[in-house]
């Protein structure tokens, strides 16, 4: 992984810190090899950590169920839309200034994906600004990349999810855990 900020570090050492001791529970009939992205990860939830969903690498992936998402992508849509969709449009469809996330995801190893939000990127004609410090964006990076997978697989279609899952005490506890540090 390339060289991130030790404030980025720090939070996301906290973060999976977190994730080891949180409860976890088994996702309903998940089999592995159900969404293998582009890029060869398999998407396939597996188990629910700290509130979120993981796959078996235990790398944050939607579920959604009868038309119901989870709580974490539901949320990753409302802070896309908060912090994200100025520059790249709405859904993650791209603008003329800022590239398709929706899309990117797909292509992108996970780690990568946090290391460009958290550092930034400058390229020829576009910059793309650091989020690591920003708690608005940072403490729900998970939600966000997860909503972006959802919406670039076409699990879910372009707008505001429709039903969503609650919230658990899980997400609760460890969003104020990030939020107050």
């Amino acid at each position: 992984m390339k060289a991130i900020t030790s404030l980025t570090a720090l939070v996301l050492g906290a973060s999976l810190a977190g994730m080891a001791l949180a409860q976890t529970e088994t996702a309903p009939e998940a089999a592995e090899g159900d969404m293998v992205l582009a890029n060869g990860q398999d998407m396939t939830p597996v188990e629910e950590m700290d509130g979120r969903w993981r796959n078996a690498e235990g790398i944050p992936t939607f579920n959604v169920e009868d038309g119901v998402v989870d709580f974490a992508t539901f949320n990753g849509f409302r802070r896309y839309h908060a912090e994200c969709h100025v520059c790249h449009g709405p859904d993650g469809e791209g603008s003329t200034y800022a590239p398709a996330l929706k899309n990117s995801v797909l292509r992108m190893d996970y780690y990568d994906f946090m290391q460009v939000v958290a550092s930034g990127k400058q390229g020829t004609n576009s910059v793309m600004p650091a989020f690591g410090t920003n708690k608005n964006v940072w403490c729900y990076i998970d939600d966000i990349y997860v909503y972006l997978l959802a919406h670039g697989t076409d699990t879910i279609g372009r707008g505001r999810p429709a039903e969503r899952a609650d919230k658990s005490e899980d997400y609760t506890a460890q969003e104020d855990s990030c939020m107050s540090s």
